[in-house]
C-alpha cells in the first residue's frame, strides 16, 4: 500500500498508509497526518489520490514545501520521493516492498472498479430522473443502487421534512420494500450523523465502544452500519443508512468511501428530484386554483375581482353600454370579451377599435366607413368598424383618446343606432352594443373641455373597474405561475418555476405596468435564462428596481400624505370639508398644504 515514511528523532521512523482519497497533514490533531513541527501550520498539506496518481499540494500559502531538495507548491509524487515540509521530512514510496506490488496493483484495480461502479449507478439513477419524474420509484432506485455499491443487505432513505426525520424508503437486497423499517434502524447512530453532518462507519456494532451500550444497538444485534449525509450547499437533506447482518460481510473504510462518494454526488440529483415533484405538486394545486377562480380567460382570487365577476355575469345578459376602467395592462379587453361572449350576441362579431392608436384623420372613416372619393385615396366604397360589428359588440378601447368632433358622432350612432358614412348623407342602421374602455380619468377631462359629458353618461350606464395588479394579493403569484407554465413550452425553455427569492421579488415590485408588465418580464426570462428556476436577476427585478423599505414613520407620514391628498381631490380643494370627512382640526390640513406647497406662514382659513 502507497505510504509516507516519517523519521521521528529518538523514536524512529514512522509509517502512515494512504489509503484515503485525501490525507491531510499538519500540526493540527485534526489531520489525518499529526506531526509535532512548530514550524508546520494547523493544515499545511494534502495528498490527493485522483485514481491514478498522488499528488501533493501546499495549503499554506506561507507554508515550506520542497520535493527532493527543491520548493513546490504542488507535485506528483513518485517512489521515493523526499518531501520536507516544515523540519520534518517524508519519504514517499508506492509500495510496501518488491514482492508486494501485485498486492498493491489488485488493491488499486478493485478500488478503482468499486468507484466506476459507483460512478455507474450514479448515471444510471440521473437517466432515470431526466426519463421518469414519479419520485417514488426515483427514490427506491436509488436506494437499489446504494445497496449495491456498498455490499449492504439493506437500506434506508431518511428525509428531513420541516424538523422532523422521516424514513422515505426501506429496501433489501432482494430489491423489496420492508414494512417495519422503523424498528431496523439505530437512533443513536442517525442521530450522531444529523448532528455532526459527518459520515460514520461501525465495523462490528456490538463490540464499537461508541455505540455497543446504545439500547437501539443492542436491540437490533447489529453487525455492521454505515451512515452517510445527504448535504446540498451545506444544507442537510437527510441521510442514507445501510446495514449488514451478516458478521461475514462487515463494511470497511472502502466500503464508506465509496458510498460518501456516491451520496455526495446523488445529493444534488436527489435535491432535484424532491424539487420536481415539488414543482409538479404545485402545477396540481395550481390547475385547481385556476379551475376555481378562472371566469373564462381572466383569472382572479382577491375579493375585488370577484366583486368584477359578479357584475359581468349580471351585465352581460343585458344590452346596455359598459364603461370598463383601469391601469393600463389590467385586462380590460379581457373583460370586454367575457361580457361579449357571455351575451345573447356571443354568436356575432366581436369588434375592437383603440381610438388611440389610429391617426384623427383616418379615425371617423375607421369607425363609420367611407364612400367612393369621399378624399384623397378612397379609391372604393369602405364599411367601418360599426358596420362590422353588426349583430355583435363593438369595443371603443382608450376612448378617452377620442376627439371632440368624432364623439358628438360617436353619441349619435349611440342614440339612434345609425352610422353615416364619410362623404354620404344617408344614414345606416347598426344593431351594435357597444363597450368602452380608458385608463384616463374622464370626470377630469370633462371639466377640463376634452370629453363630452353627454357621450360619459350614455357610455357609462355601468362602471366596471379593475384594480391594479400591486392590490389584488396573491393573484399576482397565481398569474405568475400561470403565464410561466403557458410561455415556457412555447419558448422551448427548460423554465419550470420560481426560486423562494423570485417569489419575494414578484410580490414586492409594484408593477406599474400591470399584468401586461408581468406577462413581457416572464417572456422574456423563458427565453434567456438557462436554468430550471428562475430567480429576480431573470425576471429584471433586482434591488434598484424594487421599492425601498422604509422606516414605519416615513411610511406612516408617505400614508398619511397621499391619503389626505386623495380625499382633497375628490372634496375639489376644500380644505374645510376634507378636515371634517377625516376627523381632524383644519389646521392640519392647512398645515399639510403649506408642507407640499412649501409655502411660509400660515394660511387662513376658509369661511
Amino acid at each position: 500500500m502507497p505510504s509516507l515514511k516519517v523519521a521521528l528523532p529518538g523514536k524512529g521512523p514512522k509509517v502512515y498508509p494512504l489509503h484515503k482519497k485525501i490525507t491531510s497533514i499538519g500540526l493540527s490533531e485534526e489531520n489525518d497526518i499529526s506531526l509535532e513541527d512548530p514550524l508546520l501550520a494547523d493544515s499545511h498539506a494534502h495528498i490527493h489520490f485522483d485514481g491514478r496518481d498522488f499528488n501533493v499540494t501546499s495549503i499554506d500559502r506561507n507554508g515550506d514545501l520542497s520535493i527532493n531538495g527543491k520548493r513546490r507548491k504542488k507535485h506528483r509524487l513518485v517512489h521515493e520521493d523526499v518531501m520536507k515540509i516544515g523540519s520534518t521530512e517524508l519519504t514517499f514510496s508506492l509500495y510496501d516492498e518488491a514482492a508486494a506490488t501485485h498486492n498493491s496493483e489488485a488493491a488499486e484495480l478493485t478500488q478503482r472498479t468499486e468507484a466506476l461502479n459507483s460512478y455507474r449507478k450514479l448515471y444510471e439513477f440521473s437517466e432515470r430522473l431526466l426519463s421518469n419524474y414519479d419520485l417514488s420509484a426515483l427514490l427506491e432506485s436509488l436506494m437499489d443502487a446504494v445497496i449495491d455499491i456498498s455490499n449492504a443487505d439493506k437500506g434506508f432513505l431518511i428525509l428531513l421534512e420541516g424538523n422532523e426525520l422521516r424514513v422515505k424508503v426501506a429496501r433489501n437486497v432482494k430489491r423489496e420494500n420492508l414494512a417495519d423499517a422503523l424498528e431496523q434502524l439505530s437512533d443513536s447512530i442517525v442521530d450522531k450523523v444529523v448532528k455532526t453532518k459527518r459520515p460514520i462507519i461501525v465495523s462490528d456494532a456490538l463490540h464499537d465502544q461508541e455505540f455497543q451500550n446504545a439500547m437501539s444497538v443492542m436491540n437490533l444485534k447489529l453487525s455492521s452500519v454505515m451512515c452517510v449525509p445527504l448535504l446540498e450547499r451545506g444544507n442537510l437533506l437527510g441521510c442514507i443508512y445501510v446495514g449488514n447482518s451478516q458478521v461475514a460481510r462487515l463494511f470497511s473504510e472502502r466500503h464508506l468511501e465509496a458510498l460518501t462518494i456516491f451520496a455526495a454526488q446523488a445529493s444534488l440529483l436527489l435535491r432535484n428530484a424532491l424539487l420536481v415533484n415539488e414543482l409538479k405538486l404545485d402545477n396540481k394545486l395550481l390547475s385547481e386554483k385556476l379551475e376555481q377562480y378562472r371566469f373564462g380567460d381572466i383569472i382572479g382570487s382577491c375579493p375585488a375581482m370577484q366583486e368584477v365577476f359578479r357584475k359581468v355575469q349580471k351585465i352581460a345578459t343585458t344590452d346596455i353600454s359598459v364603461m370598463i376602467t383601469g391601469e393600463t395592462g389590467t385586462g380590460k379587453e379581457l373583460i370586454a370579451r367575457e361580457v361579449h361572449r357571455r351575451s345573447q350576441r356571443a354568436k356575432g362579431p366581436f369588434i375592437t377599435i383603440n381610438c388611440g392608436a389610429i391617426p384623427e384623420n383616418l379615425l371617423e372613416s375607421e369607425l363609420f366607413g367611407h364612400v367612393r372619393g369621399a378624399f384623397t385615396g378612397a379609391v372604393a366604397n369602405k364599411p367601418g368598424k360599426f358596420h362590422a360589428a353588426d349583430g355583435g359588440t363593438i369595443f371603443l378601447d382608450e376612448i378617452g383618446e377620442m376627439p371632440l368632433n368624432l364623439q358628438v358622432k360617436i353619441l349619435r350612432a349611440l342614440q339612434e343606432k345609425v352610422v353615416v358614412r364619410v362623404g354620404e348623407n344617408r344614414p345606416e342602421s347598426v344593431d351594435i352594443r357597444v363597450l368602452a374602455a380608458t385608463n384616463r380619468v374622464l370626470e377630469t377631462e370633462i371639466k377640463a373641455g376634452r370629453f363630452r359629458e353627454d357621450l360619459y353618461y350614455r357610455l357609462n350606464v355601468v362602471n366596471v373597474h379593475l384594480p391594479p395588479l400591486r392590490d389584488r394579493g396573491e393573484d399576482v403569484m397565481v398569474i405568475a405561475k400561470y403565464l410561466l407554465h403557458r410561455f415556457a413550452p412555447e419558448f422551448g425553455g427548460t423554465v419550470k418555476g420560481f426560486s423562494p427569492n423570485a417569489v419575494i421579488a414578484i410580490r414586492k415590485f409594484g408593477w406599474p405596468g400591470n399584468i401586461r408588465q408581468l406577462e413581457n418580464h416572464i417572456k422574456k426570462a423563458c427565453v434567456l435564462a438557462d436554468r430550471a428556476l428562475l430567480g429576480p436577476d431573470d425576471l429584471g427585478l433586482t434591488g434598484d428596481v424594487l421599492p425601498a423599505i422604509l422606516p414605519l414613520a416615513d411610511a406612516k407620514d408617505k400614508f398619511q400624505r397621499e391619503y389626505i391628498n386623495q380625499v382633497l381631490e375628490l372634496n375639489s380643494g376644500n380644505r374645510t370639508k376634507t378636515a371634517r370627512d377625516l376627523g381632524v382640526d383644519p389646521r392640519t390640513i392647512f398645515r399639510h398644504l403649506e408642507k407640499e406647497d412649501g409655502e411660509e406662514g400660515e394660511l387662513e382659513p376658509e369661511a
